[in-house]
């Protein structure tokens, strides 16, 4: 029996969007306050929110943390590689700690998971993958960051489905209010 190659070799557009979005932002630019003033307020407005935002508590990666929007615990986002060093320098341990909160919003539920980054990590299948192919297979609204440098993989790791978001917070309200089916709040 003969394949229709016509049909096997086209490729298909997504069906459906999943409820995942990433805010695309260049490379080197911030966009993590706003990430956490978006987490945060939506939890002052009572939605469960659940998840990582990336933070600094002073200068440097030695001071820069992930946090819990749930309990406020601090994660080691770097590690202490030395002056010379040209090695990543993203503390894969304190990240493993870390994807406990997102495996509790998978499990115990939430209105919105975010991520802090989708980077290199992710992206090779590491980091927060596995909890962010979780939830997304779950169904549950997903919000992360990624930089231009990685739009690609994050398409890739999302099979085109999830939604680019510019770094705006009425992009971010947009596309909450889209996911949440214009429920006020719970």
């Amino acid at each position: 029996m003969k394949a229709d190659t016509a049909t096997a070799a086209a490729p298909e557009a997504p069906a459906t969007t999943l409820p995942a979005a990433a805010i695309v932002h260049a490379y080197h630019a911030s966009v993590d306050g706003l990430l956490a003033d978006f987490a945060f307020g939506l939890k002052k407005r009572g939605w469960r929110v659940r998840g990582v935002v990336q933070q600094s508590h002073g200068e440097g990666k030695a001071h820069t943390v992930l946090v819990d929007l749930d309990d406020g615990f601090a994660f080691p986002l770097f590690q202490k590689l030395g002056a010379g060093s040209a090695s990543c320098s993203v503390d894969p341990g304190g990240v493993a700690a870390a994807s406990i909160v997102l495996r509790r919003a998978l499990h115990e539920g939430a209105d919105l998971a975010i991520v802090n980054r989708f980077g290199a990590l992710d992206a090779n299948g590491g980091g927060f993958a596995a909890e962010m192919l979780a939830l997304m297979s779950e169904g549950r609204p997903l919000l992360t960051v990624v930089a231009d440098a990685y739009l690609r993989d994050w398409r890739w790791f999302t099979g085109g489905c999830g939604s680019e978001l510019p770094a705006s917070l009425p992009a971010l309200e947009d596309w909450f209010a889209g996911i949440v089916g214009g429920r006020e709040t719970p």
